[in-house]
């Protein structure tokens, strides 16, 4: 149980950390990889199917 805790936070994080990473990209740049800026929460978490 403490395995699946500390699994989660680390992911918590590297989600945390992905959103604000992208969010410092312009839109020209974000357009560049083929993402817009709504789709920042969704690519953060490894969901995007674009």
């Amino acid at each position: 149980m403490l395995l699946s805790l500390i699994r989660m936070i680390h992911a918590f994080r590297d989600y945390q950390r992905n959103v604000a990473e992208l969010s410092q990209l312009s839109d020209r740049e974000l357009a560049d990889i083929g993402i817009d800026r709504s789709d920042i929460p969704r690519v953060a978490a490894g969901q995007y199917q674009g």
